[in-house]
């Protein structure tokens, strides 16, 4: 390109083209000596850094035309958006050597840089799973009225995943005050991007939605930010979302050991050619604004800082190996529900209701919704009446679709919301899992503490009637499994009132299972003003023979079942765990020594990989030291597809009967004899 070529730099811009210049510059070479870290053997630095070697001008760009609050979401190659945001540069280079000054004390690495505590929500490296979240961050910003503007950024290949069709359908039907900004560098990976799209220009997709597009120079930080400030003004007058594909060169490979061997000389060459700090250097010169020696002076200036800040941060100090364990969950507090101001029964989906209701009363923070939640009042009726008394805003409808939906309640809950969200069936969690274990279930460990994620998913789960093999999953243990969340299974009326209040008024993620075979049983339920902790197992019943362990849907059959062994004569405890993460471990150990080291364990998920082994493993643990002889067994579902034939599945699930049938097996055979079998 010759200098007859370049576009002049207007003479209002040129203070901020010798910033944007020198942001680049910086940024260059901050990537290039983190990059170096890992070109040795050993590396001083292990593990995968993704760079945006030749995109530095979108983030710089993007950020002078934003706001100095506007938010900012960013893949995992958000090194420059991260410095853009304004995160300390030092911190930032000590996250991605893994150092404890690090701004995740080495928690996060490379791709995982998080600071919502600040206008940088954070990195994603689950491709395209920001989306959602930044839907959430602009419902909060509306329901704050702070007036701010968030912006997510993906690459060209993300515009592939349902999770970002999902961002934009719930955007543009909500009018979200969110930017969606496409990098794109022709490369979905090692993929060429052009053989995974049937579009000229990525842009042309958000037309489907409703939403406005522009293709942009991602080379030219001075039409990246005035694109910017354009799409921020549209978001903050209330005109909604907004695309912004940004065209950029891919300077380096994907990653650091990448060496490009599926990548052509000549595309290669012509990313080299469309070089930013090449490029926007030149322009500068040709512009006055400075000279070719004073653009080389500042070059090597930002590569000498970056390179001494660099070493200044491997000698640093190494996370503290006693605090790996910290901040998974926050300290349990002293909650107190206060004094009964009434009692009355409830059928268990209409004291689930009530929860809704007094939450919704008492604090402005919370949010309910999801899909039919809102003007139909939910399919089963749990949040009937709810939009009418407390307005459109805060009860809602959604599209159909899981992941935006928990996505966008992880966002709101990081930024001072406490959405509460229903999806419809438990069956239906896995199409949007991500967001409960790879966003939710981080955010407090990944920050150290500082910003939680305080979101309710209220879902129900059981076997029913007709219910198929896609409606009647018990999914508790793969979710007990994941640290970070909070787990809840309600069996009554009561209970499904104060444990739905526990867990919005706690301070981390918690999935509440409801048992929808339960929701029109009528039951005791104590109105407090205040809520319960979370974790606390409860004693249904009292015995000395056997203990039976249960939760959620098979309590009923479990209390059935001890009724009829009371009959011959055999006194069966009945403990009703409730929460399965936090355990109340004490509960466990009190009844099974109780009831002589006999216990029971009876849940309606199928038995291979079934909670059920993981708390005989933990008694086992627990009493270890004791010298009781334990026997501990379990009942359940056998590993089978659910029939939707009534036949059929009585079949296969426990019941009072076959319950009552296992427990005198174990009482009159013990050990060596009493069976296993469903």
């Amino acid at each position: 390109m010759t200098e007859k070529n370049l576009k002049p730099i207007a003479s209002q811009d040129h203070g901020y083209a010798r910033k944007a210049f020198t942001d680049i510059a910086f940024a260059r070479a901050f990537e290039q000596a983190a990059w170096d870290l890992t070109q040795i053997n050993p590396p001083r630095v292990p593990g995968s850094m993704h760079f945006c070697a030749g995109q530095e001008a979108v983030p710089f760009g993007a950020a002078a035309g934003l706001g100095p609050d506007d938010q900012i979401i960013a893949t995992y190659r958000g090194h420059g958006w991260a410095l853009a945001s304004g995160l300390p540069a030092r911190a930032v280079m000590a996250e991605i050597c893994q150092k404890a000054e690090g701004v995740n004390g080495g928690r996060g690495g490379s791709p995982y840089i998080m600071a919502p505590d600040t206008r940088f929500i954070g990195e994603n490296s689950i491709v395209g799973a920001g989306t959602t979240i930044a839907c959430g961050v602009a419902m909060a910003n509306l329901a704050q009225e702070n007036g701010r503007v968030v912006i997510v950024s993906i690459g060209d290949g993300a515009t592939n995943q349902g999770a970002v069709h999902e961002a934009m359908s719930f955007a543009a039907i909500r009018a979200l005050p969110v930017i969606f900004v496409v990098e794109n560098n022709g490369w979905a990976e090692l993929t060429p991007a052009p053989s995974m799209l049937r579009v000229d220009r990525v842009a042309q997709r958000a037309s489907s939605y409703g939403i406005p597009s522009a293709t942009i120079d991602g080379s030219d930080p001075i039409a990246v930010r005035d694109s910017m400030a354009l799409a921020a003004e549209h978001a903050r007058k209330g005109d909604g979302p907004s695309l912004l594909e940004f065209r950029v060169p891919r300077l380096w490979g994907h990653y650091n050991r990448d060496i490009e061997h599926y990548r052509p000389k000549a595309d290669r060459a012509e990313a080299e050619a469309r070089d930013p700090l090449t490029v926007f250097g030149a322009r500068i010169v040709a512009s006055g604004i400075m000279t070719d020696t004073e653009v080389e002076a500042l070059v090597a200036e930002q590569t000498q800082a970056a390179r001494e800040m660099t070493e200044a941060v491997m000698d640093g100090p190494d996370p503290d190996p006693q605090t790996a364990l910290d901040h998974v969950l926050a300290k349990p507090s002293a909650a107190d529900p206060g004094p009964v101001h009434e009692t009355v029964e409830l059928k268990y989906i209409d004291a689930v209701n009530r929860a809704l209701r007094t939450a919704l009363e008492q604090d402005e923070a919370v949010l309910v919704y999801g899909e039919d939640v809102g003007n139909g009042g939910g399919i089963f009726g749990g949040s009937r009446y709810l939009q009418r008394d407390f307005g459109a805003a805060r009860v809602f409808d959604t599209p159909i679709a899981e992941n935006a939906i928990l996505g966008s309640a992880v966002g709101a809950a990081m930024c001072g919301m406490k959405p509460v969200v229903e999806i419809m069936w438990a069956d239906f969690l896995f199409v949007a899992l991500d967001q409960i274990v790879n966003q939710a279930a981080n955010i407090r460990y990944l920050t150290q503490g500082k910003v939680g994620c305080p979101m309710v998913v209220r879902t129900q789960q059981g076997v029913t009637p007709g219910s198929c093999a896609q409606h009647s999953q018990s999914v508790e243990a793969l979710l007990a499994h994941v640290p970070g969340i909070k787990v809840g299974l309600a069996a009554t009326p009561g209970d499904a009132y104060a444990m739905l209040r526990a867990a919005i008024d706690d301070p981390d993620p918690a999935v509440v299972i409801e048992a929808r075979g339960l929701y029109q049983t009528k039951g005791e339920v104590l109105l407090t003003d205040g809520s319960e902790g979370v974790g606390k197992a409860k004693l249904r019943r009292e015995g000395s023979d056997i203990a039976l362990i249960t939760w959620g849907t098979m309590l009923p059959h479990v209390l059935d079942a001890a009724e009829t062994l009371a009959g011959a004569g055999v006194e069966a405890s009945v403990l009703d765990l409730r929460w399965l993460n936090p355990l109340d471990e004490t509960a466990l150990v009190d009844v099974v020594r109780a009831a002589g080291a006999r216990a029971l364990i009876v849940h309606e998920a199928v038995r291979t990989g079934g909670f059920a082994g993981e708390i005989a493993l933990r008694l086992t643990e627990l009493l270890k030291d004791e010298g009781l002889s334990l026997d501990i067994r379990r009942h359940t579902t056998p590993d089978v597809r659910m029939p939707s034939s009534a036949i059929l599945q009585a079949a296969l699930l426990p019941s009072g009967e076959n319950i009552a049938e296992f427990a005198r097996d174990m009482l009159e055979h013990g050990s060596a004899e009493a069976s296993d079998a469903a």
